[in-house]
């Protein structure tokens, strides 16, 4: 009985709050006793870049007020990792950002690595550098030239995604995956980088700047393009501190924050690189960040091709880590191990962490509790997208409807980060 009361009583707050947000929403009288209009945004427009819904109010062209709805795609990640041991948690992180999967596998596993205790060796962690800044060049092309898109030019589209096909086939030789990569293992990484994988790594560092050129030639100075972004969708430092904007879209209103300087991690503190800024937090500047990050994340990628470190590309760690096939078939212990291994029979240490990497939106965050058991007790994503995009509702008031695209597009909000 306690508990239908209480059912009825969420009920009651629920139907409640969608009578408050109907009463927005309902057409109303400006003071020039002009009637407005409201406009249902998504969640199924080809402009809206996810399943999520604007649900604005409209004075003509001239968005008033604006009410954001997500849920589409909830897909309760943070209560399935409940179920799974640590290892078997690497296929929810990659369907977050797919745009760029393997930035959430590897920070997942620096978290389990920080909750064992395990050192990485140099080599891996210069692995996982040069194939998570290989996913930030990605996630940032596909952003940036999309915004293209959505202001009306394709060709620039064309162009850098014959690019990203190309770092796919680099994850493909890597782990034999393309878009959802789980790549890495907690540990280290699943296999040493092949010659073929290093000879395509090489080729594709040398041919893509002069197309990188030449796509931003197409928009730099472009006047319809900067017409089209500039004083659009702008947040102030202040506001976006407020909000908690990390990434990209804060650095673009003038805050020098990174994860990686601030709080280095899988060896960054061995790369120099720069930390573009903006000035007016507008769809300009997102747009010119993330160029310049394209650039940053390439000098990083050089430097550590150049300077790879010889050594093992994984851990000591029998526990988390499988051993090689052919080992199971010969040794017994590497036989037991195996078998804990895929049956989930490995208890984690108790402890409470929280690891957060540089994502290509932002600071992605892993908050980890561990009781003792085979699965964690709890476990929390700190999603970019999920914290930035509650202040796309401000950012786009007084807009036109077309600049609320263009400032959703250079937000780069992707679903699968904002509602896992």
């Amino acid at each position: 009985m306690a508990v239908n009361d209480t059912l009825a009583g969420t009920h009651k707050i629920i139907e409640e709050a969608r009578e408050q947000q109907h009463n927005q929403l309902v057409p109303t009288v400006n003071d020039f006793n002009q009637e407005l209009t409201t406009l249902n945004l998504g969640p199924t427009h080809p402009a809206t870049h996810g399943i999520f819904q604007n649900i604005l109010q409209m004075d003509g062209e001239r968005i008033v007020s604006g009410v954001p709805t997500i849920g589409y795609i909830h897909r309760a990640f943070e209560k399935i990792a409940e179920r799974r041991p640590l290892y078997q948690i690497t296929p929810l992180t990659d369907r977050m950002n797919y745009c760029s999967s393997p930035i959430n596998n590897m920070g997942w596993h620096m978290t389990v690595e920080k909750l064992l205790g395990i050192t990485v060796p140099k080599r891996a962690q210069y692995m996982r550098v040069i194939m998570m800044e290989l996913a930030r060049i990605v996630d940032h092309l596909i952003c940036n030239s999309i915004l293209g898109v959505d202001t009306g030019a394709f060709t620039g589209f064309l162009y850098v995604f014959q690019e990203r096909e190309k770092v796919y086939e680099i994850y493909e030789e890597v782990c034999g995956a393309r878009l959802t990569t789980n790549m890495g293992r907690i540990g280290g990484m699943e296999r040493d980088f092949t010659p073929v994988a290093l000879e395509k790594l090489r080729k594709w560092v040398k041919e893509f700047p002069a197309v990188m050129r030449e796509f931003q030639s197409m928009f730099d100075r472009n006047r319809i393009f900067m017409d089209r972004t500039q004083y659009v969708g702008g947040i102030t430092a202040e506001k976006a501190l407020n909000y908690g904007f990390t990434g990209p879209n804060l650095r673009a209103a003038g805050v020098d924050y990174d994860v990686r300087v601030m709080n280095p991690y899988s060896s960054y503190e061995d790369f120099e690189f720069d930390i573009p800024v903006g000035t007016n937090g507008d769809t300009y500047d997102r747009y010119l960040v993330r160029n310049e990050e394209i650039w940053q994340s390439l000098r990083i990628i050089e430097q550590a091709l150049e300077n790879l470190p010889e050594g093992p590309y994984h851990a000591d760690a029998p526990h988390y880590y499988l051993p090689p096939k052919q080992a199971v078939y010969k040794n017994m212990e590497a036989l037991i191990y195996h078998f804990k291994i895929i049956m989930g029979e490995i208890e984690a240490p108790v402890g409470e962490v929280y690891h957060s990497v540089e994502g290509g939106n932002g600071e992605l965050g892993f908050y980890l509790i561990s009781d003792g058991g085979r699965t964690p007790y709890r476990l929390h994503f700190r999603r970019p997208c999920f914290i930035y995009y509650q202040a796309y509702s401000e950012m786009v008031v007084g807009q036109s409807l077309s600049d609320a695209i263009v400032t959703l597009s250079s937000m780069n909000v992707i679903a699968g980060e904002l509602d896992a």
